[in-house]
């Protein structure tokens, strides 16, 4: 009997023990869920309030960035503004200039040279005045002789040979054949042709005739018809490069075959290119026109120079443009063809596009020997009635070049173009040419002077010599 009763009695003491175990694990159950539930409320409330904090400086930083865009936006928007805005403001903005350096530029001049595979199938001058406006455009034969003797005349006394040995070189003999002073070049390579037409959309361009031609060799397939049409990259590059048919036809002697008849097609086209490349909606391809520049055309002009001239030739108006040719003669000499200039007639063109300065304007053909107008004519700045013969402007030149032979240079300069050098000196040395009006001469008279020096200050003297000029020709010559 007592052995029966105690093991009831065991049973239930362990079953307590059991259920006690239960109830203890419920209880820390409860407790951990209770527990983990505060924690976990806890850690919410934190990250609510880390959050909370983080989008408070996520807006700070953005009303913050905000200010600053809308304070970039209104200092470029008063920079545009006060550049003259629109498109020339905001190119002026982008480059880094400002209207009042553009009002203020003196006329520049340039060797323009459309280069392909080495050689210079383009050769121009180029002249554009920002002040008033106006730019002047003179085509070379690429054939031009530029040797010293026709009866010994070599492929290297043609003058698109001249580039091959160096830019300086082409420039040497371009001031020999238009007695300029010429210091700058600018080199384009046809692909920047192609690229700038196919960056704004393709040029509208009337083409003079039908065009057959293929050369392997130079990569040319030009194949168009006469008229006005769109052109693309390839085929504005064909239209300028274009000399003659596969079959040996060319331009109408009307307009000038071969080589002149390339020549005013190009004048023509280059024409139409500005006209439409100056467009207020080519704005958004400034960044691109500008990386073409940067990888296809070579100059020596220094970008602080050239930045200024391209911001102000967005004011420019392609009416103002004036263009002609070097007249002369095609001819042949030890199987070669050469274009022989005629000196006298060259120097009455040169004189008409880049050396005249007042408004009438009169007409030069393009034609290398015709002297009549017609629609396709060049205009051309005349003659004042008023201006002196050159023949008789009295000149005293003094040397601050430190070289007597770019003095020598500047004094043949102006004999060959009629000027009456009576005095010669030497004066120190002289950064910029000055040319100094001694006798009350015309604003006309002074510019043409400085005009065919390329550079120079003008200023007025006393009259205490028997002179019209004292020229100074420093070393800017």
């Amino acid at each position: 009997m007592g052995k029966h009763s105690k093991e009831p009695e065991k049973k239930s003491r362990k079953s307590n023990i059991r259920e006690n175990n239960k109830k203890g694990n419920i209880d820390e159950k409860i407790k951990y869920d209770t527990t983990s539930k505060t924690i976990k409320q806890k850690n919410e409330i934190k990250t609510n309030k880390k959050g909370k904090r983080k989008n408070k400086r996520r807006i700070r930083v953005l009303i913050i960035i905000l200010i600053i865009i809308i304070a970039i936006i209104a200092y470029f928007g008063i920079k545009i503004t006060k550049n003259g805005g629109g498109l020339k403001g905001i190119v002026s903005t982008i480059v880094g200039t400002n209207s009042e350096k553009t009002k203020n530029l003196d006329d520049i001049y340039m060797l323009v040279l459309g280069k392909s595979q080495n050689m210079t199938d383009t050769i121009m001058v180029v002249k554009y005045s920002p002040k008033n406006q106006q730019a002047s455009l003179l085509s070379i034969p690429r054939d031009s002789f530029v040797g010293k003797s026709t009866s010994s005349a070599t492929a290297f006394d043609k003058i698109n040979s001249k580039y091959q040995i160096s830019p300086q070189s082409a420039i040497d003999a371009v001031n020999k054949l238009t007695g300029l002073n010429l210091k700058y070049y600018l080199t384009v390579d046809t692909k920047a042709l192609r690229d700038l037409v196919d960056a704004i959309g393709g040029v509208y361009f009337d083409v003079p005739i039908d065009m057959d031609y293929d050369d392997s060799s130079q990569a040319l397939a030009i194949h168009l018809k006469k008229g006005y049409q769109l052109l693309n990259g390839m085929q504005a590059e064909g239209v300028v490069r274009f000399r003659h048919n596969n079959n040996g036809t060319s331009y109408p002697s009307e307009y000038g075959d071969n080589d002149l008849g390339r020549m005013k097609t190009q004048r023509a086209f280059i024409e139409t290119v500005l006209k439409q490349t100056l467009k207020v909606e080519n704005i958004t391809k400034i960044n691109q026109l500008i990386n073409i520049a940067k990888e296809e055309v070579s100059t020596n002009i220094p970008w602080d120079t050239l930045k200024n001239y391209a911001v102000a030739l967005m004011d420019f108006d392609t009416n103002n443009l004036k263009t002609g040719a070097l007249p002369g003669v095609a001819d042949y000499y030890n199987g070669l063809s050469f274009f022989i200039v005629d000196t006298s007639q060259s120097k009455r063109v040169v004189n008409d596009l880049f050396l005249s300065t007042n408004e009438t304007t009169n007409a030069i053909s393009n034609s290398s020997t015709s002297t009549s107008s017609s629609s396709n004519t060049t205009k051309s700045i005349g003659t004042s009635s008023s201006s002196k013969s050159k023949s008789k402007i009295k000149l005293e030149v003094l040397n601050g070049t430190g070289s007597t032979d770019r003095f020598d240079n500047a004094i043949t300069q102006l004999k060959n173009h009629g000027y009456n050098v009576t005095k010669k000196g030497t004066t120190n040395f002289a950064e910029k040419t000055v040319i100094i009006d001694r006798k009350s001469n015309t604003n006309e008279e002074k510019n043409k002077l400085k005009s065919l020096l390329c550079t120079g200050i003008t200023t007025v003297g006393e009259d205490n010599s028997n002179v019209d000029f004292t020229i100074i020709i420093g070393i800017d010559y």
